[in-house]
């Protein structure tokens, strides 16, 4: 479990990204706003960040903060958005992937939204994050359904409903169990040093995600005494 384990780290501005990537994070995810649960990054900071580190970075595709049912104007936002992040070459580089996730206002997946997302995304060749929206669903297990049964989404992000990821790590187990082979569950929110190998060891996780560059180094010690 933790030799394969990859390690994200949420950074909302180039330093951060920069730090975790010296600190030996797998890949970032690049936004900025973080005390409103993270906005879509500007351009000069995605183009700063794909040149300087040659690890993956997926970008963070979210037109506000708030709820994550969107106009058909902001909707049209996010398509721009992914279609920026899939033509943008800098230093050679590329954006890795994009994270997103669309709500109806009876609180399920919108279906037809992330399927367009999806499509924009695959025809760049990107790969697709299904970020935290599904802990806002009124059924978590029918909303991950829902995601499955659109295809093409590489992993969700979510905490398992709860407010985070440590007390969510039961349900997250299941959504392991749920989605295997389809699909990679990925472990986030309120990780930290203290918490993050329990997560792992609970869920059977393969990928966590935090803002804490000190879960990295406990990680790898995991990994490290796994092998």
């Amino acid at each position: 479990m933790f030799m394969n384990m990859t390690i994200e780290i949420c950074c909302d501005s180039f330093e951060k990204a920069l730090s975790a990537f010296k600190a030996g994070a797998d890949r970032i995810e690049l936004c900025e706003k973080l005390a409103i649960g993270g906005t879509t990054p500007s351009a000069e900071t995605i183009k700063k960040t794909i040149a300087s580190l040659n690890i993956p970075v997926n970008v963070l595709i979210r037109p506000r903060g708030g709820d994550f049912v969107y106009s058909p104007e902001e909707t049209a936002r996010i398509l721009d958005g992914i279609r920026f992040c899939g033509e943008l070459r800098e230093n050679g580089r590329r954006v890795n992937g994009v994270v997103f996730g669309m709500l109806q206002k009876d609180g399920s997946i919108d279906v037809d939204a992330t399927g367009r997302m999806v499509a924009e995304a695959r025809r760049h060749g990107l790969a697709t994050t299904f970020h935290r929206a599904i802990d806002e669903t009124a059924d978590i297990f029918k909303s991950l359904q829902a995601i499955m049964g659109i295809g093409g989404i590489d992993r969700i992000l979510t905490s398992g409903g709860a407010s985070d990821a440590y007390s969510g790590r039961m349900v997250i187990a299941e959504m392991v169990r749920t989605s295997y082979g389809r699909l990679s569950i990925m472990a986030g929110c309120g990780v930290t040093a203290a918490n993050a190998t329990a997560i792992a060891a609970a869920t059977g996780i393969h990928e966590i995600h935090g803002s804490r560059l000190e879960i990295i180094p406990t990680l790898r010690s995991e990994q490290a005494s796994s092998a």
